[in-house]
């Protein structure tokens, strides 16, 4: 039988079975000889072969306990980062399988993870190498536009011709700095650094940066929150994901329209929410607008690239966060980061 294939199992039959021969054998001895008080002499073996068997098994299941024990401890420390622990198995039965396949396992599950990371490490520099190879033509024809518009002045269609030109290369360089930035959250080659950032400051500086716009299109930006609050955190990395959502709220606000970062503190967290008045988010596309250059078919807005709610959604992830939308058509958007204490 597989069971007595584990020499400790094997052992505690024996001792168990060794136990009854020995009771018996007394028993019968004491029996045969008539032995004065045969039946006290009897009990008394059969008290100590139940103390000797409930000592075999004692010792057993004891030692069993420190073995799962030991195990879990392994696990636990794998789960927590260590790649390199296994699980003694060096022994036969059930119990040895089991640890041999879950050290198999951490074996697959190395490998995959080791080449998941030589596979996003290739992306990022082919992304990296792509990225720079289009920076210098992106360079050349910025300075050729800007010696059309310098010659076109008195040409009003070549003017506009070389403004619009302007525009669509100024999204080019957008999506190739997008790009970047995501192919380095992808590899993990970004490394965050963090400290205690005041989130007024930062709501602040970010509306700063949108106020010309903001006013050019005659739209406003509310800020709302405590001074006090702060926030562990990559302060530029931070700045670029609230900046991506509060672009997105102008995108798609009208004339008139209100942007509002609010931002609150919990006892295990920090709220920071970007919401606006604007013209909100079909629901067939509530669980796709953080896929990567996902496009909706009801949105008439040609401006965007798709790149810019997964890039907030990757930075929010990088800080251990989590990011939710909430959007009812004709009423507006609300994007929520939450960050854990």
């Amino acid at each position: 039988m597989k069971i007595f294939a584990n020499r400790k199992i094997s052992f505690l039959f024996a001792g168990i079975l060794l136990c009854a021969i020995a009771f018996t054998v007394i028993s019968v001895l004491l029996a045969a000889f008539e032995v004065k008080s045969a039946a006290s002499y009897i009990i008394v073996c059969g008290l100590c072969m139940a103390a000797v068997i409930l000592l075999l098994c004692y010792v057993y299941f004891k030692e069993q306990h420190e073995i799962m024990e030991n195990a879990i401890a392994q696990i636990t420390e794998y789960i927590s980062g260590n790649k390199n622990v296994t699980i003694e198995c060096n022994d036969e039965g059930e119990l040895y399988r089991l640890f041999h396949e879950v050290n198999s396992l951490v074996a697959i599950l190395n490998a995959h993870a080791e080449n998941e990371k030589s596979a996003k490490k290739f992306l990022h520099h082919t992304i990296l190498d792509i990225s720079h190879q289009l920076k210098t033509p992106l360079a050349a024809l910025n300075i050729y536009n800007g010696l059309i518009q310098d010659e076109a002045k008195d040409l009003p269609a070549i003017e506009e011709f070389s403004r619009l030109s302007e525009q669509e290369l100024d999204r080019i360089e957008t999506l190739v700095q997008n790009l970047l930035k995501v192919a380095k959250l992808d590899a993990g080659t970004v490394i965050l650094e963090k400290s205690l950032e005041n989130v007024s400051e930062v709501a602040e500086n970010i509306r700063k940066h949108f106020l010309f716009r903001a006013r050019q299109e005659e739209k406003e930006i509310c800020l709302s929150g405590s001074e006090e609050i702060t926030l562990l955190c990559d302060r530029n990395w931070i700045t670029e994901a609230i900046s991506n959502l509060v672009k997105n709220a102008l995108d798609h606000t009208k004339k008139g329209g209100i942007v509002h970062i609010e931002w609150r503190a919990f006892a295990s967290m920090v709220q920071i929410t970007v919401k606006d008045n604007g013209s909100g988010i079909h629901p067939e596309d509530l669980y796709h607008i953080f896929k990567r250059f996902y496009r909706s078919r009801f949105s008439k807005d040609t401006q965007g690239i798709g790149l810019g709610l997964p890039l907030t959604k990757a930075i929010v992830q990088a800080h251990n966060g989590t990011i939710e939308v909430r959007s009812t058509l004709g009423v507006g958007t609300a994007f929520t980061m939450n960050f854990l204490i």
